[in-house]
């Protein structure tokens, strides 16, 4: 589960929006506190579109990830300029629930710094 989550991070999230394909389930509901997601298809559109919003947008795990039965969670800081050449820096947790070696469900909840 340490290794599904670190791909979840360092493939997905730092620029490869087709990885969820392989990461998360057919069924994959994804839960950010305005929005709902669903599916590996949907979820690979929210992450093309968080990157195409900075340039050089990274994630970098700082906790975790910490495993407990079916749930695996983590605390990431991501960084990267804004078009307008404004730094920016977003801290997150994310709780995800595993189904056959892929992620079913997400939980975040992140904040600019």
């Amino acid at each position: 589960m340490h290794e599904l989550y670190r791909r979840w991070l360092d493939e997905l999230w730092n620029g490869d929006p087709s990885a969820a394909n392989d990461l998360v389930t057919a069924d994959f509901a994804g839960h950010w506190p305005d929005r709902e997601v669903r599916g590996p298809g949907e979820l690979a559109e929210l992450i093309h579109g968080t990157h195409e919003m900075f340039d050089d947008l990274a994630f970098e795990l700082t906790v975790g990830p910490i495993a407990d039965g079916e749930l695996v969670a983590g605390r990431w800081v991501g960084r990267g300029t804004t078009k307008d050449g404004e730094p920016a820096t977003f801290l997150g947790n994310d709780i995800l629930r595993v189904r056959d070696g892929r992620f079913a469900e997400y939980w975040v909840a992140s904040l600019p710094v």
